[in-house]
């Protein structure tokens, strides 16, 4: 039996951001009922979906499946959707042109409306459990995400140079980009030497099934993204916010000033779940371009 809707797939659980996010993304949309289906795993979309659909093929169901670039596919200079291929045929994966949800959150005016609205709150309930004062100003703030970032350059490169070897297919599943388990979980050492050798460890312990997964490769890899991380035009013009994770930067901005309030916390209730509601989504042309490529369904 057919599902006579729109099916959008993606990451995580009915309270993830990637669900909010689409949630306003599909309101008042034209046409058939939109229903957001989380999947879990990005790896497991094009199972998941075979299996919500069965017994009808999935190629004659009207869905999109979205999720978080990460590491998968450069940006490119056009702020746009990226797509990725669907390993198991049909329709490709649509992905954000930033590396995740929480890199379009990661701004200082969000930050800092997040922070005055907290403290006014505040000031009208003395029961508020809000214990971090007033908003130190967008100038702090800022300064705060870019030296953030900035602690994150070696690892940021070496992450994307893993990524350039597992988009060979037969690597996506089992190569990682990170030795630490998930992006926002940061190594012991943000040094180049250290992040380096962690990666050739992981090369060396998976080349032996993959040819063309060797550490020349990753070499030539990293020494290009650290020229590129490397350039002044890349931080002024912040496109660290595009190409660096943002999960990473979040937890690297909490290291560095513990004192100030936590961007996300166990249990929701944190400046994510806030900013998420109050994104302006058409600012931002991808998600502008995923609400049509929905109503065309």
């Amino acid at each position: 039996m057919s599902v006579a809707r729109k099916i959008i797939f993606c990451e995580g659980r009915q309270n993830s951001l990637d669900y909010r996010l689409l949630s306003r993304i599909v309101t008042n949309i034209s046409g058939d009922e939109c229903t957001i289906v989380p999947a879990g795993s990005k790896f497991t979309f094009s199972i998941f979906a075979q299996g919500y659909f069965f017994p009808d093929e999935v190629a004659n169901q009207k869905h999109i499946i979205f999720r978080d670039r990460d590491f998968d596919v450069k940006p490119t200079s056009r702020i746009q959707l990226l797509q990725l291929g669907n390993r198991l045929g049909g329709q490709s994966v649509a992905l954000t042109h930033r590396s995740c949800i929480e890199n379009y959150l990661l701004d200082a005016n969000l930050i800092h409306d997040y922070w005055k609205t907290k403290y006014r709150e505040k000031i009208e309930n003395p029961t508020s459990r809000w214990g971090y004062g007033d908003s130190p100003g967008l100038e702090i703030i800022a300064a705060w995400i870019d030296a953030s970032a900035k602690n994150l350059q070696f690892y940021q490169a070496v992450r994307w140079a893993l990524g350039d070897l597992l988009s060979i297919s037969a690597a996506r599943e089992q190569l990682k980009t990170t030795w630490t388990g998930n992006s926002g979980k940061l190594p012991e050492s943000l040094e180049l030497q250290y992040c380096h050798n962690q990666a050739l460890d992981l090369i060396n312990e998976f080349k032996c099934g993959v040819e063309v997964i060797t550490p020349e490769n990753f070499e030539n890899s990293v020494a290009i993204y650290l020229e590129k991380f490397d350039t002044e035009e890349f931080w002024t013009q912040r496109e660290y916010l595009i190409w660096f994770h943002g999960k990473d930067i979040q937890k690297e901005m909490h290291k560095q000033q513990q004192n100030y309030p936590p961007l996300k916390k166990k249990g929701g209730d944190d400046f994510f779940e806030w900013a998420i509601d109050h994104l302006d989504i058409t600012q931002n042309p991808d998600f502008m371009e995923l609400r049509s490529k929905i109503e065309q369904l």
